[in-house]
């Protein structure tokens, strides 16, 4: 078997099946090289492929391999054949007697041969090191660096893949993404033992293959918290918007034993926003992902646990406890709770974009994809800000960029600035009135049919890439029978429980519902899951805020 060795360094890697040659060699190199590079020794070439495997799961490097001609099973030139397959960066020598000069030779064509160097080689100053010394500077400035970080393997028109790329980057976990259909791609899944027919293949720091693992797992796997370290909290916010890391935020920071949760990625739809200018403080602007990165640092920073990929599927009462239950029958109990699960884009009805979904057809800015826009023509589904910031990220590097418009104008739904923007971008053309009425594609996206709403007419467009913004449907189906809501399903809190001056119907408190509280004490809402919100960043902000202030009002007279 390979040795295990510390991965933080490269590695050179020896093979040969004399357990007493072996550590010769491997001693040799630890004496000159030991200091700076991980010294890996095997015995056979089976261990020695399974060894690379390893490496190349983990994202470890290897600058040499030293192979023994004469092994059994598998020589040496058949080894290197097939190391040439996991490292095609490696710098490749073969370790040969006098007497098989001949095929060291022929092997410089068969395996692209480096080196090879006849044994023994005493003295090791003289015959061996200055070899290996040539070999690494060389392999030093080649184009083969370290990749520790996570690697997906997927296909570019696998929605199960895109949801993966979208879920570790708004979650700020790095990763290096790896088409199925390239050769370092194709590499990595031989290394795990995949053929290729299930995707994607998520490979973990530590070198261990996921293969189109769930949300949950994965979280587990790269880091992120998943678990609650307690069985009851002061607070439990469920929700990693702005409004949920508002409160997060401010409940810890105030002394409240506070735990967020976040069923995919915190930050919310304005997590997913390329450029956010109308925020206070930030008059250069700030991306949603810089905005999400520091609230959730901060929230860290006071001691409120965030748990990810956790779907909360129920809140029920149980004397003063407010219990939380989990989709895995799991639960966590609190004092109070403040609903911050914000809202999700409404769907395309239309033909052909269910199936499309994730292979063209994207909802929020999947920002994963806009590098694969260069240079192409791209729709935007939406006229409210989203789809404006998104229109003006994308026109950067797309050809065009189409937005489709239900109404009659942009001012109805879009800040004033960024219509200015936009009438200034020549690459961006609004289209009014217009609607997509079908998807056409074979395993990915490929045309539009576009229709005009007041005419009727349609016509079909070249298209491989569709953004859809469009309305805001509220994530409360879960609360049916608990919390009050309106016909639309957003949460009803305050003075809209009591319109008609009586408290909601079995309200047993000595007083009216807090201004943000629902019609089950202690329970609050904050940001655009509440009826008639402002649906902006510094609203959603401030009503977390207010509602930790309000959950501290009721905790002193409960």
């Amino acid at each position: 078997m390979a040795q295990a060795a510390d991965s933080a360094r490269t590695v050179i890697m020896t093979v040969d099946d004399d357990p007493g040659v072996s550590r010769a060699v491997a001693r040799d190199l630890r004496r000159r090289y030991g200091a700076s590079y991980r010294i890996v020794r095997a015995e056979s070439g089976e261990s020695a492929l399974d060894a690379l495997r390893e490496l190349k799961l983990r994202g470890d490097l290897v600058a040499v391999i030293l192979a023994d001609y004469r092994m059994p099973q598998m020589n040496g030139i058949e080894f290197l054949e097939q190391a040439l397959d996991v490292y095609p960066g490696a710098r490749r020598v073969l370790l040969t007697a006098y007497a098989d000069t001949n095929a060291a030779i022929d092997a410089i064509n068969v395996v692209d041969l480096d080196h090879y160097l006849l044994k023994p080689w005493d003295p090791p100053e003289e015959k061996l090191y200055p070899v290996l010394d040539d070999l690494l500077r060389a392999w030093r400035s080649s184009d083969f660096r370290p990749v520790p970080s996570t690697k997906v393997v997927g296909h570019r028109w696998s929605s199960r893949s895109s949801d993966i790329r979208e879920f570790l980057a708004r979650n700020q976990v790095p990763y290096r993404w790896y088409s199925s259909d390239e050769p370092e791609g194709r590499r990595l899944l031989a290394a795990a033992g995949e053929d290729g027919l299930r995707l994607p293949v998520v490979i973990t720091p530590d070198g261990t293959p996921l293969v189109e693992p769930e949300a949950v797992d994965l979280a587990t796997r790269v880091g992120l918290a998943t678990t609650p370290t307690a069985d009851f909290y002061d607070l439990v916010v469920i929700g990693g918007g702005p409004a949920g890391l508002g409160a997060a935020v401010y409940g810890a920071s105030e002394g409240l034993r506070t735990v967020l949760v976040e069923r995919s990625a915190t930050g919310g739809q304005a997590g997913q926003s390329s450029r956010i200018e109308n925020y206070l403080g930030f008059p250069d602007g700030v991306s949603g992902a810089q905005l999400t990165d520091r609230a959730r640092r901060q929230a860290a920073k006071f001691g409120a646990e965030i748990l990810t990929a956790r779907e909360v599927t129920a809140l029920e009462v149980n004397g003063a406890a407010r219990i939380v239950r989990f989709s895995d029958g799991s639960a966590v109990a609190a004092h109070s709770v403040i609903l911050a699960t914000g809202v999700s884009y409404r769907q395309l009805a239309a033909p052909g974009c269910e199936d499309l979904t994730g292979c063209g057809v994207y909802y929020g800015s999947a920002l994963t994809e806009a590098p694969a826009c260069q240079d192409q023509d791209v729709y935007i589904v939406g006229g409210a800000n989203s789809a404006g910031q998104a229109a003006m990220y994308l026109s950067r590097g797309a050809k065009s960029v189409t937005l489709l418009v239900r109404g009659d104008a942009l001012t109805a739904s879009m800040s004033h600035y960024l219509i200015r923007q936009i009438e200034e971008s020549p690459n961006i053309q609004v289209r009014t009135r217009t609607v997509v009425e079908e998807a056409h594609g074979d395993g990915h996206l490929e045309r539009l049919t576009l229709r005009d709403v007041d005419s009727g007419q349609t016509e079909q467009v070249d298209a491989q890439w569709v953004f859809v913004f469009i309305g805001a449907a509220p994530l409360t189906g879960w609360l049916d029978g608990t919390v009050l809501r309106d016909e639309r399903g957003f949460i009803l809190a305050g003075p809209d429980l009591t319109a008609d001056g009586r408290p909601p119907e079995g309200w047993e408190l000595d007083r009216p519902p807090y201004h943000l509280e629902t019609n089950v004490p202690g329970v609050f809402v904050a940001g655009d899951a509440r009826s008639e919100s402002a649906k902006r960043v510094a609203s959603a902000v401030g009503e977390g805020a207010m509602a930790v202030m309000l959950v501290h009002r009721y905790l002193e007279q409960s």
